[in-house]
């Protein structure tokens, strides 16, 4: 069935659907040898689509990947000083990218996808989507401390952090455990709230991007979304999603692999 250009793009991991008409527009997609204006529709069974002189795969199925991350592995494809990436812990044949960074320290849930649109979808700072995380301080915050967190603090770059939700995990100032929910995803954002207030981040953990949780998924290991969780991406607003891999032997052979990797991580 024929649809926007830029949709079929989004959906084979090239970007959002802004940045795929960028690519439209800049003459470097070409659809059965005529060179692709804004607003050409395509059937992506059918029709032959080049980006740059190589023709894209617009059959091949999205995938929707949880990943969690240990503390020590960057958020990039590439290495950098010796430290392994998250792309050396899932082992697929799709090249993906991913949803929501963490800084080298920190751990906790990453998304991957070859879905451009939904990576767009879940990071543009207008959709305000949440995300959730426990924090290890190095003291129990007063209650001063979390109504200035809760009200937003001014950040180094001279912006004010939005509201933020956030509570004691229990009252023991010996295990200093809160949990802070955000709406924005700025660089190394949380470690700058809590020292703007003099208190230092020992330990951060990612445990939910929007709908989707990190559950009992051990640090190192991966394994892609289930029906129901991808019912629930389905239900944000303005996103249509195309069926994602469900293939059982795939699925199979990605549990074995997400083993070893936690066995590597240990």
């Amino acid at each position: 069935m024929p649809e926007r250009l830029q949709k079929i793009l989004a959906r084979t991991g090239l970007g959002s659907r802004r940045t795929c008409e960028a690519l439209i527009s800049a003459g470097r997609v070409v659809v059965n040898g005529r060179v692709a204006t804004l607003g050409m529709k395509a059937d992506a069974d059918v029709d032959a689509i080049y980006v740059d002189g190589e023709r894209i795969d617009s059959k091949e199925k999205s995938v929707y990947i949880a990943v969690n991350k240990p503390p020590g592995v960057l958020s990039s494809r590439r290495s950098q000083g010796g430290n392994r990436t998250v792309f050396d812990l899932v082992d697929i044949p799709q090249r993906t990218f991913i949803v929501g960074r963490l800084d080298l320290r920190s751990e906790g849930l990453l998304l991957l996808t070859n879905d451009g649109e939904l990576a767009n979808l879940l990071l543009h700072p207008r959709y305000e989507h949440e995300k959730e995380y426990r924090v290890l301080l190095d003291r129990m915050p007063d209650d001063a401390q979390l109504t200035n967190l809760t009200d937003g603090v001014m950040l180094p770059e001279g912006v004010k952090s939005l509201p933020a939700r956030i509570w004691r995990e229990n009252f023991s100032t010996d295990i200093p455990w809160v949990r802070i929910v955000l709406r924005q995803g700025r660089k190394r954002q949380i470690r700058e709230m809590m020292r703007a207030l003099g208190l230092e981040v020992r330990r951060l953990i990612r445990v939910r991007i929007g709908p989707i949780k990190l559950g009992n998924l051990q640090p190192g290991t991966w394994r892609f979304l289930s029906k129901s969780e991808y019912k629930l991406l389905q239900r944000l607003p303005g996103k249509n999603f195309p069926a994602p891999s469900s293939n059982v032997e795939r699925r199979r052979k990605a549990d074995k692999r997400g083993n070893r990797s936690l066995n590597e991580a240990s």
